[in-house]
């Protein structure tokens, strides 16, 4: 019998396959930078030149992008797999923020779930630190600012899931969450009881996953989607009874005049 001789992969190829995986597990993210290849090479170990092929290689997979006197990034746009002129359609179709708040029952669920179980001290520690900044946010008041702290805190249990692929469609979806999440406050911030019920729903979701119990993290996350779903169903309503009233009082005038 003969055997194949094995062939020990080139210096380059392991750097390179070392920087997808820190890539597709989301520690490389779209448009950081990657430090310089001095100190690339002295954290791997290996010569600048064998640092520079493995980018070189990744450039031409488009997984990063060179700029002229400005360093070497992930390529910002890697995640976005829907195309700007969609998510501008979907974002304009009214219809379309209910079902992306019934999509996010699977998704955040899902992410709150494996969070729970997987998660280790660093993952809590980062998403009690974006539910103060929503807190934050919204103690002043700014509604965009409070919209881009949810979409960090999704972001940051998604990561903690440890699921790549569950994070790809995340951080696809992103333009498009952040935008509901933004229409969706500008709809629950005109009660403030139903700021306090959403914000206090967050709370037990964050609770659950820090302590490390997934069935209720995942089933605190679908009561507070609910919640929201039927609340934003209620103030539509609400919103069609007074238009109408609206009309009916306009003839009466239109009538008289």
């Amino acid at each position: 019998m003969t055997y194949k001789r094995i062939r020990q992969p080139k210096l380059c190829e392991a750097i390179e396959k070392e920087l997808e995986c820190l890539i597709v597990e989301g520690t490389l993210s779209p448009g950081q930078q990657l430090p310089p290849e001095r100190e690339l090479a002295k954290q791997f170990d290996v010569s600048r030149p064998s640092v520079r092929e493995a980018i070189q290689r990744l450039e031409a997979k488009h997984l990063l992008t060179r700029r002229q006197g400005g360093g070497t990034f992930v390529t910002e746009k890697l995640w976005k797999s829907f195309s700007e002129p969609l998510l501008d359609l979907l974002a304009a179709h009214p219809e379309t923020q209910l079902d992306l708040v019934e999509a996010r029952h699977a998704l955040e669920g899902l992410a709150a779930y494996y969070a729970a179980l997987r998660g280790n001290d660093d993952d809590f520690n980062r998403i009690k630190d974006c539910h103060v900044r929503i807190q934050q946010a919204q103690q002043q008041g700014d509604l965009a600012a409070e919209a881009t702290a949810v979409m960090q805190y999704l972001i940051a249990v998604t990561e903690s899931a440890h699921n790549v692929v569950l994070l790809h469609i995340i951080r696809s979806l992103a333009p498009l969450l952040e935008q509901n999440v933004l229409q969706n406050f500008e709809y629950l911030n005109r009660h403030q009881a139903v700021v306090d019920k959403v914000s206090k729903h967050r709370a037990n979701i964050v609770e659950a996953i820090v302590s490390k119990q997934p069935i209720k993290a995942r089933e605190a996350s679908h009561a507070h989607l609910a919640y929201i779903e039927e609340t934003l169903l209620d103030l539509s309503r609400e919103d069609s009874r007074r238009q109408r009233s609206l009309r009916r009082i306009q003839q009466r005038k239109d009538g008289l005049d």
